[in-house]
Formats: C-alpha cells, sequence, structure tokens
C-alpha cells in the first residue's frame, strides 16, 4: 500500500463587510479612544455592542459609554502566541467586564507570567499607538491595581466626526491536510492520467473522487474502479467574474462531468467551446497539459450528446 499523502495547506481570503449604526458608532468610538455599549430591553449594558436583543430580537439602538477599565471575569495563559496575534510575547486570553457593563469583552491581557493573573484582577486598556476604527484600537488590557472605583455608564449619542462604515476582516487558516487512503489512490492515479474511484461492495455505486466508505450504506469502499476518461456533461454554470490569481478570462463554464462508469458527477471547467453551445448532455473529454496533476480542462468528444435518461440520477 502506498503512503498516505499529507502536505500543508492555507486557506485564506479577506472577508469585507458594512457596519450598521451600531456597529459604526462601537469601532468608530474605538478609534477615539471611547468604548460604547448598548442597552438591552431588560436594561443589561452589552460591550461589544449588538443591534438586536439577544432575548427579544428587537432592534436595540440606546448607547452609551462606559469605562476603560475593568475586571477580568476568566482568562487563559497562552505560553506560545502564533503569527499575527496581538502580542508576540506570551499572554492571557481574557474576558473582560469593563466598568459599567453587564457582559465581558474577549481580548488579551499584557502579563508577566500565569502567576500575575487571576480572576477578579483590575485591568484597564492600553490603546494603540494607531487607531483605525477597530477591535486591534484596543492593542491590549493591562493590569490596573485593585482600585475600587469603578465608572458608570453613561448615555452616548454614537455621533462621530468621519465615521468607519466598513470593516476588512483578513481570514487565515493554516494546517496540514491529508486526504486519506482512498483520495491518495485517486491523487497518484491523476498523476499518470488516469481516474480511479472505489465501488461500495453493497450497492455498487461508485464515488469519484473516492471518500472511502459508502454514505449510504455505511460500508467501506475498498474495490478500486477505474472510470472514464471521457463523460457527460450533467449541469453547468456560466462564470463571469473573474477571480483573483485565476488566469482564465470570462466568461467560462463550469460543471458537473459524469465520468462513465462513476456513480456521481465531478466538477470541472469546460474548454474548446464557445460557452453558450455547452448544454446538459454533452459528451466531454479531459484535457492535460505538461506535468500536469489533474486534468486542466474538458472539451467535447464529437460524439452524440447523451439521453436524458443516462444520466437524469446524476443531476
Amino acid at each position: 500500500m502506498s503512503e498516505v499523502l499529507s502536505a500543508p495547506l492555507v486557506v485564506e481570503f479577506p472577508f469585507t463587510r458594512s457596519l450598521g449604526p451600531v456597529q459604526s458608532a462601537f469601532l468608530t468610538g474605538l478609534r477615539e479612544r471611547t468604548v460604547l455599549g448598548v442597552t438591552t430591553s431588560d436594561g443589561k449594558v452589552m460591550v461589544p455592542p449588538v443591534e438586536y436583543d439577544p432575548v427579544t430580537a428587537a432592534e436595540i439602538r440606546e448607547l452609551v459609554e462606559v469605562g476603560t477599565t475593568g475586571t477580568v471575569t476568566t482568562w487563559a495563559w497562552n505560553p506560545r502566541p502564533r503569527p499575527h496575534q496581538p502580542l508576540d510575547t506570551p499572554f492571557a486570553w481574557v474576558l473582560v467586564r469593563l466598568d459599567g457593563a453587564d457582559t465581558a469583552l474577549l481580548h488579551v491581557l499584557d502579563a508577566p507570567g500565569p502567576d500575575a493573573v487571576r480572576t477578579g484582577m483590575r485591568v484597564r486598556i492600553r490603546w494603540a499607538a494607531e487607531r483605525t476604527g477597530a477591535i486591534t484600537d484596543i492593542a491590549c488590557f493591562e493590569p490596573h491595581g485593585d482600585d475600587a472605583a469603578q465608572t458608570a455608564a453613561a448615555p452616548h449619542d454614537g455621533v462621530f466626526a468621519d465615521p468607519v462604515t466598513g470593516i476588512v476582516a483578513e481570514a487565515r487558516l493554516d494546517y496540514t491536510y491529508s486526504p486519506g487512503r482512498a483520495q491518495t489512490a485517486y491523487i497518484n492515479a491523476l498523476a499518470e492520467r488516469r481516474t480511479v474511484g472505489e465501488r461500495c461492495p453493497s450497492c455498487h455505486k461508485v464515488y469519484v473522487p473516492p471518500r472511502g466508505a459508502c454514505p449510504t450504506c455505511g460500508v467501506a469502499t475498498t474495490d478500486r474502479v477505474e472510470v472514464g476518461p471521457a463523460g457527460t456533461v450533467t449541469t453547468f454554470c456560466i462564470v463571469n467574474i473573474k477571480a483573483k490569481n485565476l488566469d482564465i478570462e470570462v466568461p467560462y463554464v463550469y460543471a458537473h462531468i459524469a465520468l462513465d462508469g462513476a456513480g456521481l458527477a465531478l466538477h470541472g471547467r469546460i474548454g474548446g467551446i464557445p460557452y453558450d453551445q455547452v448544454r446538459m448532455g454533452l459528451r466531454v473529454e479531459p484535457v492535460w497539459t505538461e506535468g500536469g496533476r489533474h486534468p486542466d480542462h474538458y472539451r467535447p468528444t464529437g460524439e452524440p450528446d447523451a439521453d436524458y435518461d443516462a444520466y437524469k440520477e446524476l443531476l
């Protein structure tokens, strides 16, 4: 049995969203060193604020200003910070209930070690030197002695000059991916320009790509079956928006393709034919590029279209 593959994988994308009036006021306030919360239907102050009451689902807009000092309600020590975390030295993740608030804010505490952190300790905000209207405008929290003086929440109109109306959140996930036994065999076969699936010993459905088990029968699929190379377009869509870093001119067609002998359709790009001539039932074959480990696209074989009854169960 060949060695199971594994490789590092990074999934990242910028998530862009607009802000409603409450979130806009909250983030703009952080830029101005002001922390705002919102009063719920039962009179509690939530920080960070939300736009709908979590109990009644009613819209809430009554903003209040809370303190920049608070109390740690719970914490966890992080001895090995990861890249892009708020601090590059060991720190504590903390939930801090700011003075005047009834809920806690998740952030980090700059402390010399876990022995210096405790539930109930008093902390204050350390503001970032440059603030743009984001949660990172709070650089971190820092210890603030044991003073008992606390600031009460005060009404605030939420009005600031040049309000923040949108944010871009960079999402990134780094991990090591292993496709497992079944897909390792599938990927290795693609390197030889073959497509290999696995047949369920109970219902005899051939899965391509293979999954290692039949989700219907719940049994292992160990019988490998070579399918294709030709197949039939079952459904498709026309792509009109060019993806970043993808060197394919729009419009183009992306389709579900049922390879001959397969029990379900896989997806691939259709080329070698005008996009507006692609149709259900079109017979296609893979096109490989030099050194490619998978088909670059599929093109028409020139055969007559498949009868609908031949692929209707694979839509």
